[in-house]
């Protein structure tokens, strides 16, 4: 690989002659820049970007740790914090798994946007006592390095189950999220909350926040099946794989099975019944999440924020039979 140090040889000048060449410093003459930029282009030099991110301490990408890709939320997440990092002079590397985790100690990014459980709060913490700049999604510390931006999870579970109760339902189940999801602990905070009020039981069923959740719930469901109940999905995505196991059984979704979701994702407003869910907008939150995280690299105070969420109603939640 060519260095500055083959250029400056072959143009017979300082290596630092060279870099001042390369980055566009008034420091060498016109005629010996262009020298020394066309020397450079004949050896197809290649600047060596992270020599250049440690002198500079900065790299103008912003790191986006996931848990997953596929779904609506994942997408729309995305896009949101693209449109804004690009706006504002960054790129975005979008990655998952924990070797992945190396990208902030290297500096090979200039601060993390982090929903991805692999992340345990204590490695953020530690990585923020360094310096390091992060936006949490999926998580709730304090620390003047890091801010966070996360759902009004609690508001939203109530909302769904303040509508079953609402619709006169008594008996309800409640599928949770997987083992650990923040989501899923701060949802069933607020369906817990608001049972105990109503002086209603939960029925909890395991889920995993995909269609295999929704299809295992339903089978329990229907092997138990006595009287009309309703159903509280805390994501979409297993609210329509309960749909694809009730067909053909002869339960009946707002009449027999009453279902409501939480996130909204565009497939839901095309099931027949309307699946009934909680929205917000993922887009916003992911504009919201890139806001913050240049704030924080530019030293700039920051306000932690809360993406707000609201009631869809939907066919797929009826009264509750007398």
């Amino acid at each position: 690989m060519v260095s500055i140090k083959d250029i400056a040889k072959k143009a017979n000048v300082s290596i630092s002659t060279v870099s001042y060449a390369l980055n566009g410093s008034d420091k060498v003459t016109d005629e010996t820049s262009a020298r020394i930029l066309t020397i450079a282009r004949e050896l197809n030099y290649v600047p060596n970007a992270s020599a250049r991110n440690l002198k500079k301490r900065e790299t103008k990408i912003i790191g986006v740790f996931l848990t997953d890709f596929r779904g609506d939320v994942y997408g729309d997440l995305q896009h949101g914090m693209k449109e804004i990092s690009n706006s504002l002079g960054y790129d975005l590397v979008v990655c998952s798994g924990k070797q992945s985790h190396r990208m902030l100690p290297e500096r090979m990014i200039d601060g993390a946007v982090i929903l991805d459980q692999a992340f345990q709060s204590e490695e953020l913490l530690q990585y923020a006592d360094l310096g390091h700049k992060i936006v949490v999604l999926d998580r709730e510390l304090e620390h003047p390095n890091i801010s966070q931006v996360l759902l009004d999870n609690k508001a939203g579970a109530t909302l769904a189950m303040d509508y079953l109760l609402d619709n006169g339902h008594r008996k309800i189940y409640v599928v949770t999220g997987p083992e650990g999801s923040f989501d899923s602990i701060q949802r069933m905070k607020g369906v817990r909350m608001t049972a105990e009020r109503a002086g209603v039981e939960i029925i909890e069923i395991a889920g995993d926040f995909k269609k295999s959740g929704g299809i295992h719930a339903a089978e329990r469901i229907i092997a138990e099946y006595d009287e009309p109940a309703a159903v509280f999905c805390l994501n979409d995505e297993m609210a329509i794989g309960m749909y694809n196991r009730l067909q053909g059984t002869g339960l009946c979704i707002g009449e027999d099975l009453h279902i409501i979701g939480f996130d909204n994702i565009e497939v839901s407003q095309y099931l027949s019944p309307r699946l009934a869910t909680i929205e917000y907008s993922k887009l916003r939150w992911g504009e919201l999440a890139s806001q913050q995280l240049v704030k924080l690299i530019s030293g700039e105070p920051v306000e932690q924020e809360r993406v707000y969420v609201k009631l869809i109603e939907g066919k797929s939640v009826g009264k509750a039979r007398p």
